[in-house]
Parts: structure tokens; C-alpha cells; sequence
């Protein structure tokens, strides 16, 4: 193969790795911007994995799956989000045990269960999949790739511009200010919880219905932790996220291509090289002044 078809390959296969990072990160990033440190994503995203493959078996469709997939997402968004603002448990805590939790379940009932494999059907773009290197990389997709376009400016436009997303930055900056202006501080961070749940679902359907059409033990593998790393590395602004979950998706492509095009490296240091990446870039490109001020800090008031 040429330099330049070495480069295409690995290119589209960062992409096709950085879409479900970019989905749940849409989601981690309006939840901690609401104030919530949800570590329960890696929970939501394997829980979507497995709820897309269990749907699409059932219904013969991967496109419901994907649905199906989400709504998991979605139930365990809603169960953090009363487990610690309604029954006032350590959000952390929570995320831990709804990780676990999550991973045996899942383990469990891949091997008792039968499940068969699909995929969303793949949209090749006339002309543009031409173009040299990045066709094949940016125009020739899986179809949910392209609802991600249309995802990350509504997330901006939600966070950004819409009054509810005015309250929600009010919650993550001065939940005490925002609850005397008659803001219900918990109720708008359980609704950032079931956005990203939603979302982070979403990535996790894509991962096993879009790229893999399957489902395996712990498939994501703790993408769900390299989605926080990568808010962090964007100093909770969307578009360096998204940065960010691109330059994690191209370690993890590069892990998987070398070997592939007979380049000789040590695998051990491959496997955990994206892992190291998001180390470092909590280490180095963190920027605690743009931290929400509230960020992981519980709302006391019991009024929600």
C-alpha cells in the first residue's frame, strides 16, 4: 500500500473511533456543565452496546436497536439522577456502583443469551467520496455519523443560546444564586443526567449496531472515562471536547492499524497508549479556571 492509502486507513479509522466518543461527550459535556461529574457514562455507554445488540436481535432491525440502545442509556441517566439528588447519594458512589453493576449484568446475560448481529446500513456520498484521503473517511459512513453534524451544533445551541441552557451553566456556576431566582437546581441537573444519557447510549449503540455489529464483554473498554478526560482536555467548551475525543479516537486507530500495516511495535504499550493520552491530557491541558464552580459539589437544598 501507498503512504497515502496508509494514511486514509488510518485516518477512517480514527473517525469511525472518535464517533461514539463524540456522541457521549456532547452528553458528559452539558451534564458537567450543569455541575455533574457523571462517572456513570461508561455505565450508560456499555449499557446502550448491549441494548442496541438485545433490540436489534428482537426486532430484526438495527436501527431499532439504536433506539433501544439510547432508552437504556436513558433509564440509567434516570436512575442516577433520582439515586443522587432525590435520595441524596454520593453522585460519585452512584457512578461506581452503576458501572459495575452494568458490566456484571451485561457479562451475565451476553453468555446466557443468544443474539444475533446487525449493522445500520452505510451512506456513500456521490463525488465527495472521491476526493483523496478524506473521502473514504469523512463520506462514506455509517448513517448515525451524519446525525452527529447535526447533534453537536444543537448541544452548542442548547448549552449556549436557549434559556434552559442559561439555567443549566446558572446550576454548574452558583446553584445557591440560581435556587433564589426560583431555578430547581436538582431537577435541572437530573435533566442534564438524562440528555447525557441519552447520548452516551447513543455512542454505545453506534459502537456495537454502526462499527462492530456485535456485543462482547466490557466492549467499551473504559471509553466511557476517556469521554470525562476529553471534557477536561476541553476545558468544558464543546468544540475542544470534540478535539479531543478525535485525538483519542486516532491513538486508539493506531493501536489497531500499525500492527495491520507491518509496522512492528510493542502491543503492550499500544493497547494502553490511548489510556496514557487522556492521562496526560487531564495532567497538562486541564484548565481548572474554566471549570464549572459548582462541578461535582452536591445542592444541599431539599426542595427539589
Amino acid at each position: 500500500m501507498s503512504a497515502a492509502d496508509n494514511i486514509s486507513t488510518i485516518l477512517a479509522s480514527g473517525a469511525r473511533l472518535t464517533v461514539p466518543l463524540a456522541f457521549a461527550a456532547c452528553g458528559e459535556y452539558l451534564a458537567e456543565r450543569a455541575g455533574t461529574v457523571n462517572i456513570s457514562v461508561e455505565a450508560m455507554m456499555l449499557g446502550g452496546a448491549f441494548g442496541a445488540i438485545a433490540g436489534a436481535s428482537v426486532t430484526g432491525s438495527a436501527t431499532t436497536g439504536l433506539v433501544t440502545g439510547m432508552l437504556v442509556g436513558l433509564l440509567i441517566g434516570f436512575v442516577h439522577g433520582n439515586l443522587s439528588h432525590r435520595a441524596a447519594v454520593n453522585t460519585f458512589v452512584v457512578g461506581l456502583v452503576l458501572n459495575t453493576l452494568v458490566l456484571g449484568l451485561t457479562s451475565y446475560l451476553i453468555v446466557t443469551g443468544t443474539f444475533t448481529g446487525h449493522q445500520v446500513w452505510q451512506v456513500s456520498v456521490p463525488v465527495l467520496r472521491d476526493i483523496p484521503i478524506v473521502g473514504q473517511v469523512l463520506f462514506v459512513e455509517r448513517w448515525p455519523v451524519y446525525l452527529l453534524i447535526a447533534l453537536v451544533p444543537l448541544t452548542w445551541w442548547l448549552v449556549e443560546r436557549s434559556r434552559w441552557g442559561l439555567e443549566l451553566r446558572a446550576v454548574g456556576e452558583d446553584p445557591q444564586a440560581a435556587d433564589v431566582t426560583g431555578i430547581n437546581v436538582n431537577a435541572r441537573r437530573r435533566q442534564a443526567l438524562l440528555w447525557c444519557g441519552l447520548l452516551a447510549g447513543l455512542g454505545g449503540a453506534y459502537l456495537a449496531v454502526g462499527e462492530v455489529g456485535s456485543f462482547s464483554q466490557n466492549m467499551t473498554a473504559g471509553r466511557g472515562f476517556i469521554v470525562i478526560a476529553a471534557v477536561i482536555f476541553g476545558a468544558w467548551r464543546l468544540g475542544r471536547t470534540l478535539l479531543g475525543c478525535a485525538l483519542f479516537g486516532l491513538a486508539d486507530a493506531m493501536r489497531l492499524a500499525l500492527p495491520a500495516l507491518g509496522f512492528q511495535l510493542n502491543s503492550q504499550l499500544l493497547i494502553v497508549a490511548p489510556y496514557l493520552l487522556a492521562l496526560l491530557a487531564m495532567l497538562l491541558f486541564a484548565a481548572k479556571d474554566r471549570e464549572p464552580r459548582a462541578l461535582g459539589k452536591a445542592f444541599e437544598r431539599g426542595t427539589a
